[in-house]
C-alpha cells in the first residue's frame, strides 16, 4: 500500500473529499491505494493546516546572503557592472554585512540572475551622431511599406581565410588548453581575404562585387557605374528609386558625388545618418554570409575558394530573408525613437 510521502496532489484531494462525504478510512484507503495511515495524516493535515502537501519548508541550510543583501548586491553591481566577484565580495563585506566568501557572492549572483557576460559591442555614438540619428528617423517614421520597397540597400564586409570567432568556449581542466580540441589556430590578419561590395532591395538580390583590397573611391565609383547604374534602372525604371550608403570616406568623395548628382533624374540618395549600422538591413546579410561560410567545411584554404563560398551564398540568400529585412525597418526606426537616438539591439 501507498505511503503518504507517495502520493499525487490528485490522490490527496481525493482523499480529503471522500472523508468530506463520509466515506470510511477502509473505504478510502481501498479507492486511492494507500494505507489506512495514510488516509489518517492526511485528513489530519488537512484539517489543520488547510493543505495536504507533503513538501517540507525550510529544509537545508539558511542563507548567508538574505533578502535584504541581495538587494545590496544588485546595487553595488550596478553601480560598476564590470566589477569582478572578489571586488564585488570586498565592497559586500566592507557594509555591516556578515562575512561572507567569494563563493557565496557568486552563487548568489547566479541565483539572481546577474550572469557573467561579454559587453554589447555597439557603435559609439557623441551626443551630435545621437541628434543626427533621431533627427532621421523622426523623418522616417511615417514612411510606409511602399517607400521602404523602392530603397536599393548597400554596404560592403571583409571576408577572412581564417576567422577566429571570439564567442567560441571549449571545456578543459587546468593543463589542457594547448590540447587541438582545446585551442584554436590564427594567421597574422587573418591569411588574408576579400571585401564584398553588395545590394538590394525589397523585390530583388542586387549585384556583388568582390574587391581584394580597401575600397577607394576610384574602386567605389566603377561599382556604382557599372553595377549599382543598371540594377536600379531595372528594379525602378520609374526613376523614383532611392539608393542608401553610408558616409564612409570614398562614398562622399568628390568624383562620386558628382557621378550622383548627373543621375539624380533616375534616382535618388538617402541621407544617412552617422554610426548607424542597426539601421541598416544588409548588416543582417553579412551576419548571415559569415556564419554560413563558418558552418562549411573544410575551412577555404585560398583566396580563390573564399570568393566561389561566398558569391555561392550570396546567390542562394532568400527572397523570404531579404523582404523580412526591409518589412523590420519600421520597428527599427521606432527602436531608435526610443532609445532617443541611441544604440539598439539591431
Amino acid at each position: 500500500m501507498g505511503k503518504a510521502a507517495d502520493l499525487s496532489e490528485f490522490d490527496r484531494g481525493q482523499i480529503v473529499m471522500t472523508q468530506r462525504l463520509g466515506t470510511s478510512i477502509t473505504e478510502t484507503a481501498l479507492l486511492v491505494g494507500c494505507s489506512r495511515s495514510a488516509v489518517v495524516s492526511i485528513h489530519a493535515k488537512w484539517i489543520n493546516d488547510g493543505d495536504t502537501s507533503s513538501r517540507r519548508q525550510g529544509v537545508g541550510r539558511p542563507r548567508v546572503i538574505k533578502e535584504k543583501g541581495r538587494r545590496r548586491l544588485s546595487r553595488l553591481v550596478k553601480q560598476n557592472r564590470r566589477q569582478t566577484v572578489a571586488q564585488l565580495t570586498a565592497q559586500y563585506k566592507a557594509g555591516p554585512s556578515a562575512s561572507v566568501s567569494e563563493h557565496t557572492v557568486q552563487r548568489t549572483l547566479l541565483d539572481m540572475g546577474l550572469c557573467s557576460r561579454r559587453p554589447t559591442r555597439v557603435p559609439l555614438l557623441t551626443k551630435r551622431h545621437r541628434q543626427l540619428r533621431l533627427q532621421w528617423v523622426r523623418e522616417h517614421r511615417d514612411w510606409t511599406m511602399d517607400e521602404w520597397k523602392i530603397v536599393a540597400w548597400s554596404d560592403e564586409s571583409r571576408f577572412l581565410i581564417h576567422h577566429v570567432d571570439g564567442r567560441v568556449r571549449v571545456r578543459r581542466l587546468p593543463g589542457e588548453q594547448l590540447l587541438p580540441s582545446c585551442s584554436t589556430s590564427h594567421t597574422q590578419a587573418g591569411g588574408g581575404g576579400i571585401m564584398l561590395w553588395g545590394t538590394f532591395s525589397w523585390a530583388f538580390l542586387g549585384p556583388v562585387f568582390v574587391l581584394e583590397q580597401t575600397m577607394k573611391a576610384a574602386n567605389y565609383l566603377n561599382i556604382i557605374a557599372d553595377q549599382l547604374h543598371p540594377y536600379m534602372a531595372f528594379v525602378v525604371p520609374t526613376g523614383n528609386g532611392i539608393f542608401q550608403k553610408d558616409n564612409a570616406p570614398c562614398r562622399k568623395a568628390r568624383i562620386v558625388l558628382e557621378w550622383f548628382e548627373e543621375h539624380t533624374d533616375e534616382f535618388h540618395l538617402m541621407s544617412w545618418p552617422p554610426n548607424s549600422p542597426d539601421l541598416n538591413p544588409m548588416e543582417h546579410i553579412w551576419d548571415v554570409m559569415e556564419r554560413r561560410l563558418r558552418a562549411q567545411t573544410p575551412p577555404c584554404p585560398n583566396i580563390s575558394t573564399l570568393r566561389d563560398r561566398c558569391l555561392d551564398i550570396w546567390y542562394n540568400l532568400s527572397p523570404v530573408m531579404y523582404q523580412k529585412l526591409v518589412a523590420s525597418m519600421p520597428t527599427r526606426v521606432a527602436a531608435v525613437l526610443k532609445v532617443k537616438g541611441g544604440a539598439t539591439r539591431y
